[in-house]
Order: structure tokens, then C-alpha cells, then sequence
């Protein structure tokens, strides 16, 4: 267990309907680089990831030359994986069956979205400290501080939801890869590698996160994300 490695894999095979850009959002140029290269150069530049790997459609027509341009081409810390689906978790999944023959089942994936492009590297140093040889795994998260309302149909406020207890996950999400694999080939919809690892009667470790490491999902988070990328936050 102490000998295992830390892998980087990336889902960033979706096209971003809801930011309404003529180009898929993680190519979209955010603090001066395309989203998705804050985001790899995090992983590359971190010495505990052993190797990082994106995973694209097949279709894609941006990384060659995003990758060309930042001079990450040939880098040898990051692999290409043209395996993307439809769903994130198809996209998780086909990268995880792809690299098989690169890592072995103890080792840890951190699944990292292509849209958190505020991670740095000490929030992966922290997960990797806090996870250690935990037995299941875990994902960075905030503690929920809002005040929540459950809606009726007509948007109207029915219900106050207590917060206690409750957190917002991000990622990386950090699991071993003979554990996540087995949790996403279960014929089931989940929306994170956490739920589906949850499904299998386990308990993820939540390890507390940043507010800069939020998702860039609507026009307007845009704005927020230079701030914390240009360092004026």
C-alpha cells in the first residue's frame, strides 16, 4: 500500500451547453490560456502525480493545438486519451479501462474536472496528506453555508433545509483504481465518482476544500474565476 502512486485523470469530453460558447468551455481562454491548461499544468507541475491523463471525444479538434501552443505537446507526465463518452462517467470510465496497462489497482486516481481551473497544487498535496491510506478514498468538499430552500413547482420557498451536515463536493475526487473502476461499472446513474463509490455501502472521506476551486458552468462564473486566477483574491 505505502508504494502506491498518485495518477491524474481528467474528463474533458464535454461540450459546456450551458455557458453558451461557440467552442466546448474548457477551451475557452480564461486568465489568459485556455480553461483546461490551468488545469493540467496544476497536475504536471505537482511531483507527487506520477503521470496525468486527459480524456477528450474522439471527435475533439482543440487539444493537438491547445497542448502545440502551450508547449506541452510531448510532455512526458501527460497522456492523451480520445476515449471521451457522453456522460462524465462514461468518460471516467472508458479513461480508467484505457490506462489499465499504466497502473495497478492499489494506486490512487484523483478525477479532477476540467472546469475547476482555481485547484492548486497544495489543495492536491492536501487531499493526497489527508486520504493517505484511508480505506476508501475521499474528495474535497466545503461545508455548506447558505441557508437552503427546498422549492415547489412554482419556485415558491416550502421547506428550510437544515445545513448542518451538509457539504459541496468538488475535486479531485481521490479513489484506488481497482475500487473506482468496480464502483463505475455498476449499472447505475451517478453524477460524481463519490456517489458511485457511496452505492457500493462505503463512506468517502470529505476533506475540506477552497471556494476557489469552484466549477466555471455559467457565463457569470467566468468573471469570478479571472479574479482568482489573475491572484487579485
Amino acid at each position: 500500500m505505502t508504494s502506491a502512486r498518485y495518477f491524474g485523470l481528467i474528463p474533458a469530453a464535454g461540450i459546456g451547453a450551458r455557458m453558451g460558447a461557440a467552442i466546448p468551455k474548457q477551451y475557452a481562454e480564461l486568465a489568459g490560456k485556455p480553461m483546461l491548461m490551468h488545469v493540467l499544468e496544476t497536475f504536471t507541475q505537482t511531483p507527487l502525480i506520477a503521470h496525468t491523463f486527459v480524456v477528450v471525444s474522439p471527435e475533439d479538434g482543440y487539444i493537438d493545438g491547445t497542448l502545440a501552443t502551450a508547449g506541452m505537446q510531448d510532455h512526458a507526465g501527460l497522456s492523451v486519451l480520445r476515449v471521451g463518452g457522453a456522460t462524465r462517467h462514461d468518460s471516467v470510465l472508458h479513461g480508467l479501462r484505457t490506462m489499465r496497462a499504466q497502473v495497478n489497482d492499489d494506486d490512487w486516481i484523483l478525477v479532477h474536472d476540467a472546469a475547476r481551473p482555481g485547484l492548486q497544487s497544495s489543495l492536491i498535496r492536501h487531499l493526497i496528506a489527508a486520504i493517505n491510506d484511508d480505506e476508501v478514498g475521499g474528495l474535497l468538499a466545503v461545508p455548506v453555508v447558505d441557508t437552503l430552500k427546498r422549492a415547489d413547482a412554482h419556485h415558491r420557498a416550502e421547506q428550510t433545509v437544515p445545513r448542518e451536515q451538509l457539504w459541496a463536493a468538488q475535486t479531485p475526487q481521490m479513489f484506488r483504481y481497482g475500487l473506482l473502476r468496480r464502483a463505475l461499472e455498476q449499472d447505475i446513474n451517478v453524477t460524481d465518482e463519490a456517489s458511485a463509490v457511496e452505492s457500493l455501502g462505503l463512506k468517502p472521506k470529505l476533506v475540506e476544500g477552497n471556494t476557489r476551486n469552484f466549477k466555471v458552468t455559467l457565463p457569470h462564473d467566468v468573471a469570478l474565476a479571472e479574479i482568482y486566477l489573475r491572484g487579485q483574491a
